[in-house]
């Protein structure tokens, strides 16, 4: 029983940073804008909130900065993309190439270097509760907020007439500017909304999952967030049951190398990625799928035209 709860609580722990990027991709992409920059985001959000709180000591304005910092590579994504329409894929892969080495430049003087960590939440009562208290209620703040935020971004999509029209954007935005709506205006605030959740998920990894800082810490995480969100076909909750999975294998490749079994190492760290590849590839084969839940303008700039 002992195994069975701490699996449990890993794989919530490895599939948190999974969930708050896939989170926020899954609301850029259903306003029709595809970032590749995810990785990038990420791990600016990581050094940004690991230096923050190793210099003030301070979590809540380690949080705050990396959040600020994802917003903020967002932000040029946006103008590059939808002010000087410049191309998505390209650039949200040199979004990566940026953060992935303005991060490495930043963090050089943190490596091996101490900061405060979240503290798990101990809930009076709930989470003295044997086996319940440790499955539910023994977790930092990020992994109950990811959850909330889900719910939130599911709830607004669904039954909000704001959602609505977001979602209206992604399926034809020229109809949505006839109409009135501001799709330039719209799609920034998804953009900005999609690099804070991306940087509130680069600080989970270094001030929580594995509270330290080293280059390339998010190791292709932003990469398979992206792969979450077509994975649940553009579906919130499918959202959550994806980034469980892959935040399993995730940490059962670890574990399994922890037991000292005789498969190479190697192949166990590029498993979850091998998984993620094997996903998709699957997916892929349902078309009628992908065309009943895509966004029909995804990745195509819009010009206004009066």
């Amino acid at each position: 029983m002992t195994i069975l709860i701490n699996l449990i609580v890993s794989i919530m722990a490895a599939s948190t940073p999974l969930l708050l990027a896939a989170i926020g991709e899954l609301v850029v992409e259903r306003v029709a804008v595809l970032n590749l920059g995810v990785e990038g985001m990420m791990l600016m959000g990581a050094i940004a909130g690991f230096a923050t709180a190793h210099e003030t000591g301070s979590l809540w304005l380690a949080l705050i900065a990396a959040v600020a910092a994802g917003a903020l590579l967002s932000v040029v994504f946006a103008v590059l993309t939808l002010t000087l329409q410049a191309n998505q894929t390209a650039t949200g892969l040199a979004l990566t190439i940026f953060g992935r080495g303005f991060s490495a430049l930043v963090g050089a003087g943190y490596v091996g270097i101490a900061a405060p960590t979240l503290p798990k939440i101990h809930i009076p009562v709930l989470s003295d509760i044997p086996v319940l208290g440790a499955v539910l209620f023994s977790y930092d703040p990020l992994v109950y907020l990811a959850l909330a935020t889900l719910v939130a971004v599911a709830w607004f999509l669904a039954r909000t007439h704001r959602g609505l029209i977001l979602r209206a954007i992604g399926d034809q935005h020229d109809a949505a500017h006839v109409l009135g709506y501001k799709v330039i205006r719209i799609r920034y605030l998804a953009v900005l909304f999609g690099g804070a959740m991306a940087g509130l998920a680069g600080a989970y990894m270094s001030l929580a999952y594995t509270p330290l800082w080293a280059q390339d810490m998010i190791a292709g995480r932003g990469w398979v967030a992206l792969a979450l969100v077509t994975f649940s076909a553009w579906r919130p909750f499918w959202l959550l049951i994806g980034a469980w999975l892959f935040g399993g294998i995730m940490y059962l490749s670890l574990y399994v190398q922890g037991l000292g079994v005789p498969v190479p190492s190697a192949f166990l760290s590029a498993l979850p990625y091998l998984g993620t590849v094997v996903v998709l590839v699957l997916i892929s084969r349902d078309r009628r799928r992908i065309r009943l839940h895509r966004p029909a303008m995804l990745g195509r700039a819009f010009q206004a035209t009066g």
